[in-house]
């Protein structure tokens, strides 16, 4: 089977880095360890993830026209992302995000969407939208761009992959024209309490009518579709940093749907990609290329 391009729509930040030894409390302040500039944004980060996985990726996204932009997207150039259909808005900032990680890996993250506020499902031009080809979307722009550039994408013959974050309300008809929502465990419960049924993958699946992955942390993840129920457990590893750890499994996740992989064997390859990245500090730099994740997947296949 041929692979497919994979189209991610949504955000692209500079993500400002600061190293604790633990997380402020509400009013406390403390001082950083260390301090660095990374490229990030959900969109971004999952953009690189899926072209480190050996994806075809195209980002359409909106950035500034200020100093923070190169920065942002300094991440994706280097990674061969194409770059082609971007929006640089003047007068605008360019996302930035505020990122907080203790010495036990967790995080606190502050997002200004800045010029992500201004994306458009209009920006997706329709050169991009060939049938069979993968939208990938997020919730850092817009809920209702989301769900226009979405409803364009199903009429299209797009595959669309959500990944409902940070949690969004969403119509249910819009959530149905996804091939498959990649939700946490924050997130599912979100949408259990939106639509009155339990928080597993297989409770959401029967609302929704479509393919459901929920991620569990160090736990793997679990998915419930039409093939039926799917586990995975993640290969066991020192964490560092989880910062851009679920973006990497959405990432590499959609790369194994745009190539045609099994739901199981797309699940595995992104737990393994995502606990990779949490043995390395930062957001994009942490993430894996796909001879990583290959050489651990064939030792567990």
């Amino acid at each position: 089977m041929p692979q497919s391009d994979i189209v991610v729509f949504g955000s692209i930040n500079l993500d400002l880095i600061f190293a604790m030894d633990a997380l402020p409390e509400p009013g406390q302040t403390r001082l950083a360890r260390r301090f660095s500039m990374q490229p990030g944004g959900k969109g971004a980060n999952q953009a690189v993830a899926a072209r480190r996985a050996g994806a075809v990726v195209h980002m359409v996204g909106a950035v500034g026209e200020d100093d923070l932009a190169p920065l942002a997207l300094a991440g994706m150039m280097e990674s061969g992302v194409d770059l082609a259909h971007l929006r640089r808005i003047p007068g605008v900032a360019t996302g930035c995000a505020g990122v907080a990680t203790d010495i036990a890996g967790r995080n606190q993250i502050a997002v200004a969407l800045g010029a992500n506020a201004l994306l458009s499902a209009d920006d997706l031009p329709v050169i991009l939208t060939t049938p069979g080809s993968v939208l990938l979307v997020q919730m850092e722009a817009e809920p209702q761009q989301v769900a226009a550039v979405m409803r364009r994408a199903y009429v299209s013959g797009m595959h669309v992959v959500l990944n409902l974050a940070p949690a969004g309300l969403l119509p249910k008809e819009v959530l149905a024209a996804a091939s498959l929502i990649v939700v946490n465990e924050d997130e599912a419960d979100f949408l259990s309490a939106q639509f009155g049924c339990e928080a597993t993958a297989a409770a959401l699946h029967l609302v929704l009518g479509v393919t459901v992955i929920r991620t569990l942390g160090g736990e793997g993840a679990e998915a419930a579709g039409p093939d039926g129920p799917v586990r995975v457990t993640p290969p066991r590893i020192h964490v560092v940093d989880t910062t851009a750890a679920g973006d990497c499994f959405v990432g590499t996740l959609a790369a194994a749907v745009s190539k045609g992989l099994p739901l199981h064997d797309g699940i595995q390859r992104a737990c393994i990609a995502a606990s990779l990245a949490c043995t390395v500090a930062g957001s994009q730099q942490s993430l894996p290329l796909a001879a990583e994740v290959n050489k651990i997947a064939g030792s567990t296949s």
